[in-house]
């Protein structure tokens, strides 16, 4: 086994963050890499070193492997932990790595690889018997031929980038006349977001529920499951709420998928952090979506149901120390909630509305975490992804899960911008949420701008424009008319 004795992290905000302090509670010193956006960001302030990589647009700084390679080697940093997002799932990254003598704190570069086309995932799960949603086991490019499977298939099918994942290159088509159209365009926004226009179809499933589970493996053979997280609550096919576990899982439902997902890392040789995501249909039915090779944005609801520490385990075994428990030892306990804080307005079609934080104060109290790398002041870059935070609420039962989050998001305070907040308590207290008979659809289904109350700024705009309005009236009203006869405002009759 090789102790690590410094680790710089390829990444930026919270995730930098949040490993960099598992490593120092290891005793390990840190190092953190940034773009000249991120100069005084909190992740650079925290690490005990920290290198720019860089100019703000991340194909520039964060995407360049050379760089981060570069900044280890000057650092003497003997292990890279790439977070999530950027250069987390790039094999050459992984790659890079090991050839430069440096612990790369993931799984190996052939394995990300492999799990990173959808196509080749799945050729490799089906020998261990993973059941697949029926569709094409090779990449087509022709919409002629791809129309003709379409045709076979049923529909409404779904049209899916084999080179990516995010939503990106997806489009589902309910009928015959469309599928041309939808198809040219997700190979169009494939070839541009992945450089691989290669498309695969899969036969829709109606109603589905995206459950995830968290598996680890060591560089012994051992693999296991830390059991499920439900993630179904989705804008743009992006999560934006989670929990552990799911609400709708029987045992032996539980226990048949985490067999899947086991089986899924061993078709690949699979060792570090990973997560197997399944649909889940509405006769129970599931199937296997992809794997992500990494460290999940949604982890930490499983470190509270399990009481694990999720990147110490990682590195330990980066270090080539076995799992230090068996499968029959792990224990659910409780139930947690997380919701992503985004930089976002759910009222305009979730679009990002980048600012300054005027006002940030985190919400406080028993069972209640916060993930975030800003603070009151600081500018929300538009260069990154949008995401403010990440607000876990963690209690004995669902229900108290739920109420302890209502409760949370009502103490967050940010202003200077629109955030997903409201949205998230919308979702708390909606009935098919609290009942757990939602899907992937909550939001086509449920969801409704209107359904928002007023967030800071709306407030600040309405008083604003009725200031405006009240001064515009009373300039009217007082033309020629005698100044002790002329009507006095709300405003300043408070003054008087």
């Amino acid at each position: 086994m090789t102790k690590i004795k410094k680790i710089l992290v390829a990444n930026r905000g919270e995730i930098s963050l949040r490993v960099m302090r598992s490593a120092k509670e290891l005793g390990i010193r840190t190092v953190a890499v940034y773009s000249e956006a991120d100069r005084q960001a909190l992740h650079v302030r925290y690490a005990d070193e920290a290198v720019c990589i860089g100019p703000p647009p991340s194909s520039e700084s964060y995407l360049r492997i050379e760089k981060i390679i570069a900044a280890a080697k000057q650092t003497g940093a003997d292990a890279i932990h790439p977070g999530y997002g950027f250069l987390s799932e790039n094999e050459d990254f992984a790659q890079a790595c090991h050839d430069a003598g440096i612990i790369f704190i993931g799984p190996s570069a052939k394995a990300i690889e492999l799990m990173g086309s959808k196509l080749a995932a799945k050729a490799a799960v089906a020998k261990f018997n993973v059941p697949l949603v029926p569709g094409t086991s090779e990449p087509i490019t022709d919409v002629n031929a791809a129309k003709k499977i379409a045709t076979q298939i049923g529909y409404p099918v779904l049209i899916k980038a084999s080179a990516g994942g995010g939503g990106k290159g997806m489009r589902v088509v309910e009928q015959d006349e469309d599928f041309q159209e939808q198809m040219e365009r997700a190979i169009s926004e494939a070839t541009s977001a992945f450089g691989d226009g290669s498309v695969f179809i899969e036969k829709y499933i109606t109603r589905p529920r995206h459950i995830e589970f968290q598996i680890f493996g060591d560089q012994h053979g051992n693999v296991v499951h830390l059991f499920e997280r439900e993630c179904s609550i989705q804008r743009r096919h992006q999560k934006v709420v989670e929990e552990a576990p799911s609400s709708v899982l029987t045992p032996a439902k539980r226990q048949a998928m985490g067999e899947a997902a086991i089986n899924v890392a061993r078709s690949c040789g699979y060792y570090g952090a990973g997560t197997v995501e399944f649909i889940l249909d509405d006769k129970m039915n599931f199937y296997f979506l992809e794997m992500n090779t990494r460290l999940q944005v949604e982890h930490p609801v499983t470190e509270e149901i399990t009481g694990i520490d999720l990147v110490k385990l990682q590195i330990r075994i980066a270090e080539g120390e076995k799992i230090p428990f068996k499968q029959e030892d792990l224990r659910m306990s409780g139930h947690a909630v997380e919701v992503r804080v985004y930089a976002e307005d759910p009222a305009n079609n979730f679009l990002p509305d980048i600012g300054t934080l005027k006002t940030y104060k985190r919400p406080q109290g028993n069972g209640i975490r916060v993930d975030d790398g800003f603070e009151q002041g600081m500018d929300i870059p538009f260069y990154y992804d949008p995401m403010i935070a990440k607000l876990i609420c963690r209690a004995d039962t669902r229900e108290a899960a739920i109420e302890k989050m209502i409760r949370a998001i009502d103490e967050y305070e940010i202003t200077g911008l629109e955030t997903t907040l409201g949205f998230c308590r919308f979702v708390m207290q909606h009935e098919a949420f609290r009942s757990g008979n939602f899907d992937t659809r909550f939001v086509e289904n449920y969801f409704k701008p209107a359904a928002l109350p007023l967030s800071g700024n709306d407030y600040e705009a309405l008083i604003a424009a009725l200031v405006s309005v009240n001064l515009t009236e009373q300039a009217k009203t007082s033309q020629n008319v005698p100044a002790e006869k002329q009507p006095v405002s709300l405003w300043r009759k408070n003054r008087l």
